[in-house]
């Protein structure tokens, strides 16, 4: 006979676990390893789930756990000696597993107590994508989309029987939608819950259904909607619309529209978070001299000037020129970054000229430079 592994061990917990961490390592593996779960290995698993069981009503009373602690598996072996008269002896008597299946999945092994059917059920939630211009997106646009989603019958008004008519229980099930058997084994009495083929778990049947949705209680059909974006709304982002989705069922609500937004990207202007970022292109000469140039956003050509000597990537903020926030009047800010542009391509004579400008340029304008070579001098000391 072969040797009982430890009963912590079987179950992977340590002396010190919880009852609550005992009863759910032993639930994982009982699911795991239910003969009914694992019909390609049915006499494997039921030896594992055999092993698991009796670890665990040991470990799950605090007087046999005390024991075991004490004494390991000679505690409830007879032969042993002294052993625990607790008539373990490897069988069950006494314990039963439809307690224990109770107790962790509400009602035998197979799941916990299923809603009543009947009861009313809100209508799935249909996604529509939606696509819109960066502008839009800023300033917020109204669409006329049209969709196909579920509707209640207007014949039957939901209820899936012909005019008349209506639903009766169903005399399997009793109205549950769930049937329960009762399996007794060796490892005690099995209670699985499957459901009703009668009625197909909905726990009534219909006997004359409605011509027009076919017993469904819905029909599918397409729908004009109109629908508002907010200002603001951002690439990914998601617009609900209420109640326009698919029809509930039993009384019910009805589902939501979701709208996935979707931004197509500008040609010059660039969104982080509410604030649009840009680049503005100079020539080296207004960097230089100062320049009044026209700068583009959202809400047309700002005039801007150029500060004298603006050097390469500088920022300048115009503010409350960028995103309205959504649900707010609060807008952020369009943030200019200047690119001065060297020219190519330049004749000989406007080579000759700017030489002679640079020459004529004192070295002490050029302050970065300057700094530079004084550094550079004092490193090669």
């Amino acid at each position: 006979m072969a040797e009982k592994r430890d009963y912590y061990e079987v179950l992977g917990v340590d002396k010190n676990a919880s009852a609550d961490e005992i009863k759910k390592a032993y639930r994982k593996l009982a699911k795991k390893y239910h003969p009914d779960l694992n019909p390609d290995d049915k006499e494997g698993a039921e030896a594992k789930f055999k092993e698991a069981t009796e670890a665990y009503e040991v470990l799950s009373n605090p007087e046999k756990k005390s024991k075991y602690d004490q004494f390991g598996h000679a505690a409830f072996d007879q032969t042993a000696g002294g052993g625990y008269g607790g008539g373990y002896g490897g069988g069950f008597d006494g314990f039963d597993m439809g307690d224990i299946f109770s107790s962790f999945f509400g009602g035998g092994f197979g799941g916990a107590q299923r809603q009543n059917p009947n009861a009313p059920r809100r209508g799935r939630d249909i996604a529509y994508n939606i696509d819109m211009s960066f502008e839009e997106a800023c300033f917020g646009t109204e669409r006329e989309i049209t969709i196909n989603h579920l509707e209640k019958c207007e014949e039957c008004n939901g209820s899936g029987a012909a005019k008349g008519s209506s639903p009766t229980t169903c005399p399997t099930c009793h109205g549950t939608g769930q049937v329960r058997t009762v399996q007794r084994t060796p490892l005690g009495n099995f209670q699985s819950v499957h459901t009703c083929d009668s009625c197909g778990g909905k726990g009534t049947i219909i006997k004359d259904p409605c011509k027009n949705c076919g017993g469904k209680g819905t029909v599918r059909r397409g729908k004009k909607v109109r629908v508002k974006i907010p200002a603001g709304i951002d690439n990914g982002q998601q617009v609900f619309v209420r109640g326009e989705g698919d029809a509930g069922a039993n009384g019910g609500a009805n589902g939501d529209l979701i709208l996935n937004v979707r931004v197509r990207s500008h040609k010059l202007f660039v969104r982080q978070g509410y604030d649009i970022l840009c680049e503005y292109p100079i020539s080296f000469v207004q960097a230089t001299l100062g320049a009044e140039v026209q700068v583009p956003t959202i809400d047309g050509k700002v005039s801007y000037t150029i500060p004298e000597g603006t050097q390469d990537g500088t920022v300048f903020r115009l503010k409350g020129k960028g995103i309205q926030k959504i649900n707010s009047t609060q807008r952020g800010d369009q943030y200019v970054t200047i690119k001065i542009e060297i020219p190519k391509g330049l004749t000989e004579s406007q080579k000759e000229i700017l030489r002679n400008f640079d020459n004529s340029v004192e070295p002490g304008k050029y302050k970065k430079r300057k700094s530079f070579f004084d550094k550079m001098k004092d490193l090669l000391k």
